[in-house]
């Protein structure tokens, strides 16, 4: 089950909402909210139900002997055994692949359906288990305190990736308010449209022409395409940790926000500050610190982050283009952190250049990451700097710009800037209101969109 689909916005959402609110014990409501969050799940992996409840009893118990015995082999045992179910539910087909093409060898390779969102609830747990062997958490968790942190229907499958000591006050107690909710809505309904509005417009733009050969791909479709890839990716990924940060005001948790206007960045450093900003917290916290961080000089900073940004294109899937993509982004911070002083803001005159070559490395680093393979994502790469065009490729563009799509664009584009937070400065009472209206008729369009059964597809599947 996903956010944008008829069954969660008028069946599921609803009943869960209007129970959650009508209840007011805390414990019944938990109750409720692990229900509803294991259906949430078994819609669409009933297969894997036991395998979510195995991990979270699992990693229950590590957490009960490390809060009692603050033991590193123990913690090592623990996130050893989180990491091996990711590797082999999500990575053993792409390394038995790597084995017989480096070794020759004909070992046949197993296809293992990946559970929905096993990277977000795996780094869930391991946080857990770490957290509470640095005794960062107040309190024992109870097995359905934790079993309730871990699959959470609204950042189960998509994140934000969320810290149990962020929410365990919220778990023992938490009130749902009219503020909460309202704001809650509204903050959902503006995911839900970055979602449907946006990100589906622009992915079927983007999933048309990188399913094209090279060969047929020009200058101008190529660099269009993949501005729509970077459009896509954004407005999709952003929408969901909306719609998740909305749900939750809506039951009464503050889950943190996971992006911050990424695409107005000025410098690769400043871009993974506001780019999935729970993933990057999360290594940030769990493996760059650990590594020692920037404490040990630049050169260990430097291969730090390299070790960081590698796991992190690890991290979002078995293809070698992740890898790629994580190790270039890697290549680009650790340039940045070689040649700039941290905190150093840039001449104002230079801001406009270094943003332009701010997004033109975070759009080709993109196309790596879209591509379906490194030799399509070389070629692809060829075309946009090769600065030349042609008859086909134009008439393929211009075939997408049609008045409804050109709209989208603009507005997409107008969206990647902090407008919203402008406008609330400068006319807040006008804002609260006027949003509020804005959210109705967004509504209406995302339910006149998914009502025309238009592209609508679920990007997570591959993380």
């Amino acid at each position: 089950m996903v956010f944008s689909s008829a069954v969660f916005l008028f069946i599921f959402l609803p009943i869960v909402l209007i129970l959650h609110t009508v209840v007011k014990n805390t414990k019944i409501r938990n109750g409720l909210l692990i229900v509803a969050s294991l259906i949430f799940y078994a819609f669409g992996e009933p297969i894997y139900i036991l395998m979510l409840v195995g991990s979270v009893a699992v990693n229950w118990i590590f957490g009960n002997i490390l809060y009692k015995n603050k033991n590193k082999i123990i913690l090592a045992l623990a996130v050893v055994l989180n990491l091996l179910l990711l590797v082999v539910f999500k990575y053993t087909g792409f390394l038995v692949g790597i084995f017989n093409g480096v070794f020759n060898t004909e070992i046949h390779v197993p296809h293992i359906v990946m559970p929905i969102g096993i990277s977000f609830f795996t780094f869930q747990a391991i946080s857990y288990v770490v957290d509470v062997y640095r005794q960062k958490t107040s309190n024992k968790a109870g097995f359905f305190d934790v079993l309730l942190y871990i699959a959470l229907f609204p950042q189960l499958i998509a994140g934000p990736i969320v810290q149990y000591r962020t929410i365990a006050d919220s778990i023992k107690d938490r009130e749902v308010t009219v503020d909460g909710l309202m704001v809650g809505a509204r903050k959902f309904i503006v995911g839900l449209s970055k979602k449907m509005l946006i990100s589906n417009a622009m992915g079927m733009v983007a999933d048309k022409v990188f399913n094209m050969s090279a060969e047929g791909i020009d200058s101008p479709l190529a660099w269009f395409a993949a501005i729509c890839y970077c459009l896509q990716i954004y407005f999709d990924f952003s929408g969901y940790s909306d719609m998740a940060l909305g749900i939750g005001s809506m039951l009464g948790f503050e889950f943190p926000k996971n992006f911050d206007h990424p695409y107005v960045a000025v410098g690769i450093r400043d871009f993974w500050r506001r780019w999935h900003m729970s993933l990057t917290g999360w290594f940030r916290e769990y493996l760059y610190i650990p590594l020692g961080g920037n404490r040990k000089g630049k050169a260990r900073q430097i291969l730090n982050s390299m070790i960081v940004f590698i796991c992190t294109g690890i991290w979002h899937g078995a293809n070698l283009t992740f890898l790629v993509w994580g190790f270039y982004h890697g290549v680009l911070m650790s340039v940045e952190t070689a040649t700039t002083k941290k905190d150093t803001k840039p001449p104002k005159p230079m801001v406009p250049v270094i943003w332009f070559v701010t997004m033109v490395m975070v759009i080709v680093g993109f196309v790596i990451f879209r591509s379906d393979n490194i030799s399509y994502a070389v070629q692809y790469i060829g075309k946009m700097f090769a600065f030349a065009g042609t008859d086909d490729g134009m008439r393929v563009l211009i075939s997408f710009l049609t008045p409804s799509f050109i709209a989208t664009f603009v507005i997409s584009l107008v969206a990647c800037c902090p407008v919203k937070e402008l406008f609330r400065k400068k006319c807040k009472r006008v804002f609260e209101v006027g949003s509020y209206v804005v959210s109705l008729v967004l509504f209406a369009l995302c339910v006149l969109s998914l009502a025309s059964n238009s592209y609508n597809p679920f990007i997570y599947f591959r993380f």
